[in-house]
């Protein structure tokens, strides 16, 4: 997106939109070139939808990648995030068995059921874009709602996939990590569904 960013700087523009190949999904930049992924679009989103009324179940459905900033920014909002596994197939169920009205995923692919069981992002973007009308407000200061927390994620090679809780020695340093997090950030392992690998996610305040 750097091309993008560089533009809307340049051109002082409001807001550049960024679709990908099949344009199912939609990435946004601001007015001082930063980038707004899904997380933050769908905190801006869930306040728009709530103040109209529409967000169903008071819920919105992410997936186990999506920031734990945009868990706590809805928490304090008293709107419930449901983490769905990745993929915007899962997204979807979730979104289906709860009567939810938003969903998506941090890479831009937001689902409205009330306007499409697909993901679109030309969908996406005219939704954001009312918002963002709506609010009066710039992009920038919306998306600032929500305190990104440094995220890493580390693939480590397998030989095989056994139950993570099978394993003793894994379940003792996933217990020994959480306990030092002590809430204020979060590890998720899971296996790839393609590879041999096994992907370590850690969130926290500060990356050192």
């Amino acid at each position: 997106l750097e091309h993008l960013q560089r533009l809307v700087v340049d051109e002082k523009l409001d807001l550049g939109i960024a679709f990908d190949g099949d344009a199912d999904r939609a990435l946004f930049v601001d007015s001082a070139g930063a980038l707004v992924d899904g997380d933050a679009t769908l905190l801006v989103l869930a306040d728009f939808l709530r103040a109209h009324g529409q967000l169903a179940g008071n819920a919105v459905v992410a997936t186990v990648m999506s920031n734990i900033g945009l868990e706590l920014a809805l928490k304090e909002r008293h709107i419930e995030m449901v983490r769905a596994q990745v993929g915007d197939r899962y997204v979807l169920d979730e979104l289906l068995q709860r009567g939810a009205s938003l969903g998506g995923e941090q890479s831009g692919h937001i689902i409205f059921p009330a306007i499409s069981l697909a993901g679109d992002g030309l969908i996406t973007a005219i939704e954001l874009l009312r918002a963002v009308r709506e609010s009066g407000r710039r992009l920038g200061e919306l998306a600032a709602q929500m305190k990104r927390y440094p995220q890493v994620l580390v693939n480590v090679y397998v030989q095989s996939k056994p139950p993570l809780d099978s394993v003793p020695e894994v379940c003792a340093a996933i217990e020994q990590l959480e306990n030092q997090l002590q809430g204020k950030g979060r590890l998720l392992v899971r296996y790839s569904g393609t590879e041999n690998l096994a992907r370590v996610m850690i969130e926290g305040e500060h990356q050192n």
